[in-house]
């Protein structure tokens, strides 16, 4: 079964937020709150990819920077 994405809503009654898997295809579907509310709004997410680095990046074969690794616009 593939992932399904995580999105979070606020009950506009009692102020609680949650969170509920379900389908891109159901993301605009009511979600009623755990309290049992029906007046929700789904709020925007940001998704953060994280990782390390021990150095710079890498600069691209051919040498000097600029937005195309130097080929046309050193």
């Amino acid at each position: 079964m593939p992932d399904m994405p995580t999105y979070a809503y606020r009950c506009r009654e009692c102020a609680g937020t949650f969170e509920l898997l379900r389908p891109m295809s159901e993301s605009g579907a009511p979600a009623p709150c755990p309290e049992g509310h029906q007046d929700t709004v789904k709020l925007l997410t940001t998704v953060a990819l994280t990782g390390s680095s021990s150095g710079p990046a890498p600069v691209p074969a051919g040498g000097g920077g600029g937005c195309c690794g130097g080929g046309c616009c050193s």
